[in-house]
């Protein structure tokens, strides 16, 4: 059974935020030894009017969530895009990615920009299947790349 999901604009501090969190970081872990880029950046990188965090709240509940930041003036980093291990495959990650880009087109931002890992294929996939051109050589083995960039320029928004 699926039910409504709900946006929920926050911070990364919220408690609300932390199973998520908590999962990225074990995956980021199991998959490269460390999560030490979860604490790389500080939490007010990713509050307005320059950045935002949002969750998917199902039943009240995070399922997915993620997040930009500003890169520079025109351009937006996506970061911590994360679906809970248990609502996989539903088209999630997707939904916050329109919402991200939607909101940060919103805001004046014209380009976003974001990298993952060479170890998340999932990752990789979803920013190839949702218009988001490789700043990499696609046939090239992701491990001899290291982090994997992206682009995508947004649609202005009608006044």
């Amino acid at each position: 059974m699926t039910f409504a999901l709900s946006v929920h604009r926050t911070t990364t501090t919220d408690p609300l935020a932390r199973p998520l969190l908590d999962e990225l970081a074990y995956e980021y872990t199991t998959r490269y030894g460390s999560s030490d880029d979860l604490s790389r950046y500080p939490a007010e990188e990713f509050a307005p009017p320059q950045g935002a965090f949002l969750l998917l709240l199902e039943q009240g509940r995070p399922v997915a969530g993620g997040a930009y930041r500003r890169y520079d003036e025109h351009t937006a980093e996506l970061k911590r895009i994360w679906t809970h291990s248990a609502h996989r495959r539903r088209g999630l990650a997707r939904r916050v990615l329109t919402v991200l880009e939607r909101e940060a087109a919103d805001r004046g931002y014209r380009r976003i920009y974001l990298t993952t890992g060479p170890r998340q294929p999932e990752a990789k996939g979803l920013y190839l299947a949702t218009g988001y051109r490789p700043l990499f050589d696609v046939a090239a083995d992701p491990e001899s790349i290291g982090p994997l960039p992206f682009e995508k320029y947004l649609e202005t928004p009608k006044p």
